[in-house]
């Protein structure tokens, strides 16, 4: 991961948020409620909406981008702990939270399934899971035009794929997919899914 990125994020992101993404962002985080998982937490952007959760662990495997979310971090009210992780593997225990944050982080994640698998596994059977993600466009010019601008985009934009198809991904995972909200023409989807049961392998098989 670049050291430029972190530096222009909020910069960058500032007017989006400014007209629609801090209340989307609001709307989604007041959901979270019990133990909570933020993947991908960037520069804190989504801490202060945090009130209804009991605790929160954050993980971002950027420490330049966790560095820029140290005030955020220590003006949020409810605890939050960031941990340096990426979302392929992470650091907790079965059936650990009851619910899973993730917003503009999916496009990213070198190996999206593996996360979801791993999202699964550390949420509890009927964990809400609250994602918001830019997504590949259903009309098809829109989608080839993403196709041929994402290898410029993903140099430009830290790995991040323009053309991803998020919310298939999370139907192919397994997760229940219970609502879906679009925003810009169908770029941006809030989608809320629920954990189902996971049949898990005994370690002796």
């Amino acid at each position: 991961m670049g050291a430029w990125f972190p530096k222009v994020y909020d910069v960058v992101m500032k007017p989006l948020e400014a007209i629609s993404f801090k209340k989307i962002r609001m709307d989604l985080v007041k959901k979270a409620e019990g133990r909570v998982l933020e993947i991908g937490s960037g520069t804190g952007i989504n801490f202060p909406y945090y009130k209804n959760g009991t605790h929160v662990d954050a993980i971002e495997p950027n420490p330049s981008m966790s560095k820029r979310a140290e005030e955020r971090l220590r003006s949020a009210k409810i605890p939050i702990q960031v941990h340096e992780s990426g979302a392929e593997s992470l650091p907790f225990a079965d059936d650990t939270f009851n619910t899973v944050v993730a917003t503009l982080v999916f496009c990213t994640i070198p190996e999206p399934m593996k996360a979801l698998a791993e999202i699964r596994r550390v949420s509890k059977p009927g964990a809400r899971l609250l994602f918001f993600e830019h997504v590949r466009m259903e009309p098809v010019l829109l989608s080839k035009t993403q196709d041929l601008l994402n290898p410029l985009w993903e140099k430009i934009c830290d790995g991040c794929q323009l053309n991803r198809d998020t919310l298939d991904l999370i139907k192919q995972s397994g997760i229940e997919v219970a609502k879906v909200e679009a925003y810009y023409a169908k770029l941006f989807l809030y989608i809320e899914g629920i954990n189902g049961t996971i049949e898990r392998k005994s370690h002796d098989e």
